[in-house]
């Protein structure tokens, strides 16, 4: 027999619903620090001390509060934010509901000091199941304390479920490093059981607030800052340069007003925007600051505000995407920044990356570095046959492609031997299947036959029309969303010069024509299409690199030597030696750099 349906008393139910708003000292931490930006402070400190379940402490400057004013913050839904229901839709504080100081009273010993003017202070205290509060007449400058002490202290079954003190500890400093990072133009301190361990001035920028509060003291220089807007709203992306990333998504951020949120599709706008820059299964490391006209997000559909509804999340995506595309492409090949390095040390000082003020030597010698009569002397030399003043890297790797698949005997050939210190590159062999060795001016180059190639077919498919074949059996498709359906009406013509035929019928969309290399399957190739539409203006860029990342040699296909000594002359010579994800095509290891490997004087 179930049991009778009862009304719970006040007291517990204050309790339960408490619960949803404070699930850990963390939590506290971030209403309380809400409470003191939105009071306009300018100096605001955080003290914890065992992980913020004995204590937790927020003392800021700003207005402070009247006496009657403090009598009723602890009531539930006391507040000075909003007066009615409409108002959700345009506050522009970071906590309006009038929940936290109630469910801090519910779940800890509350103590509030609070002045208003600096002359006149007084000091509330109260608890779990007190009624009314105590208050007093007390001493303090213009500002509030807020207190709570002994969290879950009555709730011994929430209490249970807590993490470490340091575990506890950790997610109090990580909410308040996300409303650091917010508010750029405060002071902040955190003291943890009794020592200062974090003291974050007020700077000018957010990218000088990111780089203090998550960055290494020698990666700020890697940041950048861009601006972005659109209808009804306004972002700041802090993004780090591709020598700066992380194998994970953990130093990736959204806030939306002030308030750090989790939004996927802007993290992905993220990792969308600096594709091809980065190496492959790593992340940029940065942060979108979206300042929003409160009628077009929803903070309302999360107790602890962590969610945040868009009208239109599309257009924010899309600005945020376009925006560091743009950036990217601008700033990293622009000859005006040759000065910046790709890569960085690969190990110690012995192996590095090519940086862009290397660039200028390779540009001013690329006739050099073909295989004409003049670098190719000691390569027919030592084969004694005659060779072609220049080779079509092409017609040497569509002979490959047609070669059977179980040919491995060209992988075996013997390498070509090196001639010593020759002012040309010389062709020195192959190894592990995929990397071509080239020497050069007292350096040996190991190329990545694919990126190369990647690479080499991608500059070709921005300067020349991609060749198009008809279906002999059309791809149709559906769209799911309306984006889509405009995204395709709009981009016809343009996916036309892509080599992409589209139309549409009664039934959906069909593909009527694809770039003749396209080995995709229907679904694979409906896919990528799709996808285009986050490319924003950079379309062509997108469909080229998925295009010849597919068309390239792969790792483990066999080359002959005249292919990769043409292959590797052809990257040496490229203006950008990256594949177009962000791979470095080749690295060097100079003569110096392996004599001191191997303890040579």
């Amino acid at each position: 027999m179930s049991e009778r349906i009862k009304v719970l008393p006040p007291q517990e139910a204050r309790r339960i619903a408490a619960g949803e708003v404070v699930d850990r000292p963390a939590a506290l931490v971030r209403e309380f620090l809400d409470n003191a930006i939105d009071a306009g402070s300018t100096n605001i400190e955080l003290s914890i001390e065992e992980g913020g379940c004995k204590k937790i402490e927020v003392c800021d400057d700003g207005s402070g509060m009247l006496r009657e004013d403090l009598e009723i913050c602890s009531l539930t839904h006391a507040t000075s934010k909003i007066r009615c229901l409409d108002d959700l839709e345009t506050a522009g504080t970071l906590g309006f509901r009038g929940e936290a100081l109630a469910a801090a009273a519910a779940v800890a010993r509350l103590e509030i000091i609070s002045s208003a003017d600096g002359r006149e202070a007084w000091r509330l205290e109260t608890g779990p199941g007190e009624s009314p509060v105590n208050i007093e007449q007390y001493r303090r400058t213009k500002g509030t304390t807020v207190r709570a002490l002994n969290i879950f202290e009555s709730i011994p079954a929430r209490k249970r479920f807590l993490k470490r003190e340091g575990s506890e500890g950790t997610l109090c400093r990580q909410a308040f490093i996300d409303k650091v990072l917010s508010f750029n133009n405060i002071n902040f301190r955190f003291v943890q059981d009794g020592r200062l361990k974090d003291f974050l001035p007020a700077v000018p920028s957010k990218k000088e607030r990111f780089a203090a509060a998550v960055l290494k003291v020698n990666e700020a220089v890697f940041l950048h800052e861009i601006n972005v807007r659109g209808n009804g709203f306004a972002a700041i992306i802090v993004i780090g340069s591709p020598d700066l990333y992380r194998t994970d998504r953990r130093q990736m951020f959204v806030f939306t007003n002030g308030r750090r949120v989790n939004e996927y599709s802007l993290i992905q706008a993220l990792d969308y925007g600096a594709q091809g820059w980065f190496p492959n299964g790593t992340h940029p490391v940065g942060a979108v600051f979206v300042e929003i006209d409160p009628s077009l997000a929803d903070f309302n559909i999360h107790p602890a505000k962590r969610e945040v509804r868009f009208r239109d999340s599309g257009a924010i995506h899309q600005a945020v995407t376009g925006g560091l595309r743009n950036f990217f492409h601008k700033q990293f090949i622009s000859a005006s920044h040759k000065d910046f390095k790709v890569g960085g040390q690969m190990s110690s000082d012995k192996i590095n990356f090519l940086s862009f003020n290397e660039q200028s030597n390779f540009t001013a010698q690329r006739e050099k570095l073909r295989f004409d009569s003049s670098n190719s002397q000691n390569y027919q030399q030592q084969n004694h046959k005659e060779k072609p003043a220049k080779h079509d890297i092409n017609k040497f790797l569509d002979t490959l492609r047609s070669k059977p698949e179980n040919d491995k005997n060209s992988n075996n050939i013997d390498p070509l031997p090196p001639a010593p210190c020759s002012p040309h590159p010389v062709y020195v062999g192959r190894v592990f299947g995929l990397f071509i060795l080239i020497e050069w001016n007292d350096k040996l180059y190991m190329i990545d036959q694919h990126a190369a190639h990647e690479r080499i077919l991608y500059d070709k498919f921005l300067k020349e029309p991609i060749p198009k074949q008809e279906l002999l059996a059309p791809i149709p498709f559906t769209t799911e969303t309306d984006d889509e359906d405009t995204f395709l009406e709009s981009k016809r013509e343009e996916l036309s010069h892509l080599g992409i035929d589209i139309e549409k019928d009664e039934d959906g969309w069909r593909i009527d024509a694809l770039p003749s290399d396209w080995r995709m399957g229907d679904a694979q190739t409906v896919k990528e299409i799709l996808e285009l539409r986050t490319a924003n203006e950079n379309i062509a860029e997108r469909w080229a690199a998925a295009l010849c990342c597919h068309a390239a040699i792969k790792d483990g296909d066999p080359l002959d030597n005249e292919t990769a000594f043409a292959l590797g002359n052809e990257a040496l010579a490229l203006p950008d030696p990256h594949c177009p994800h962000g791979r470095p095509v080749w690295t060097e290891i100079s003569k110096e750099g392996l004599f001191k490997a191997v303890r040579r004087d």
